[in-house]
């Protein structure tokens, strides 16, 4: 009995490494399986997690992980080779890009007439047999930049210029592919890109069109003290059809444009509109200069009134009253440009 008792006693240790794939929470938690993605909306409890960070972490993702697996044997499965594949559904939520979408290369001008001529690329191995160094030597890079080095330590002058210098001419050529190379690689950038290059040349802000050299060409030949009568032409030279030196000069006045009927009714209404709106001009400052010398002879008529009589002076003279009359200096006639602050006393 004691060896049956110990049997179960670890058969029961084993099934508790293993738990159910039955899962129970409090609330639902959101499963995407097209991202594969499980979003539990559960609170932690905080007393298993200070208790046991790590194992309280390791048990929540187990459960999350199983609710992922559970939803997806739920889905429809089939056999491929083997082994048993189920396929995602779309996803639920709307992920953002880290980056933008990749664009497909622009085919270069000469794959855009291999693609037409139908000619196929063929594959070169990677290294071929030199028979003049009696080795393999690489098909293409720097290793075969060393091997043709090697091959050529020396080079056949020709006998009408002995002091001639092969390496360098040969150095020059390969400079010049390369940088044709280049010119050709930045074309095939800018016309992938849709933008306007001369056909020859190289490429930069400073390059002008064919028209543009033309009339740049036309000014500098008329200014001169004939406006160009005596300037020698060169051979082929063209000149812009249509068009005058006067025009061509930076800063003449173009010739008017033709109005239509249609112009010229828009722009008379227009203008009878603008003088219908117009309002007359208010001077503020005028006015109320006005308005105070007003109310201060209505004032002062006042308090005459109340007294009844004029006061004399101890010299026994009349002190004349205020005759509220125009002023005589400038005869009447007053600037209306300058400001007026009330009549004068004299």
């Amino acid at each position: 009995m004691d060896i049956v008792k110990e049997v179960l006693e670890k058969q029961q240790q084993n099934l508790q490494k293993y738990k159910p794939i039955t899962v129970e929470k409090p609330l639902e938690p959101t499963i995407d399986v097209g991202h594969m993605m499980v979003s539990d909306p559960n609170y932690f409890d905080d007393e298993q997690m200070k208790a046991d960070r790590e194992a309280y972490v390791l048990n929540l993702t187990r459960d999350n992980v199983q609710l992922l697996i559970n939803s997806i044997w739920q889905l429809p499965t089939e056999r491929v080779d083997e082994s048993i594949v189920a396929k995602l559904p779309p996803p639920k939520a709307v992920l953002p890009r880290a980056r933008k979408l990749p664009v497909p290369k622009p085919l270069t001008k000469w794959e855009e007439f291999a693609k037409k001529k139908g000619i196929k690329k063929r594959p070169r191995e990677k290294k071929v047999f030199d028979p003049v160094l009696d080795k393999w030597v690489p098909t293409y890079g720097y290793q075969r930049y060393k091997a043709e080095k090697e091959k050529d330590w020396v080079l056949e002058v020709p006998q009408n210029d002995p002091y001639r210098d092969m390496f360098k001419e040969k150095r020059d050529l390969r400079i010049e592919r390369v940088a044709k190379n280049e010119v050709s690689r930045m074309k095939n950038i800018a016309r992938a890109k849709k933008i306007a290059t001369p056909r020859t040349g190289f490429l930069g802000p400073e390059s002008a069109s064919a028209k543009q050299l033309i009339t740049a060409s036309n000014i500098a030949k008329a200014s001169t003290a004939s406006v160009g009568v005596f300037q020698e032409s060169l051979p082929n030279d063209k000149q812009a059809r249509g068009i005058g030196v006067k025009e061509l000069m930076p800063g003449e006045r173009r010739k008017k444009k033709v109005s239509s009927l249609t112009g010229e009714k828009r722009r008379n209404m227009e203008i009878v509109t603008k003088v219908l709106n117009k309002k007359p001009k208010i001077d503020i400052d005028r006015a109320i200069s006005l308005q105070k010398a007003e109310a201060r002879a209505e004032r002062e008529a006042e308090e005459d009134d109340e007294d009844g009589s004029r006061k004399k002076k101890k010299s026994g003279k009349k002190v004349k009253g205020f005759s509220r009359k125009k002023p005589k200096g400038g005869q009447g006639k007053r600037n209306p440009n300058k400001r007026a602050v009330g009549r004068k006393r004299r």
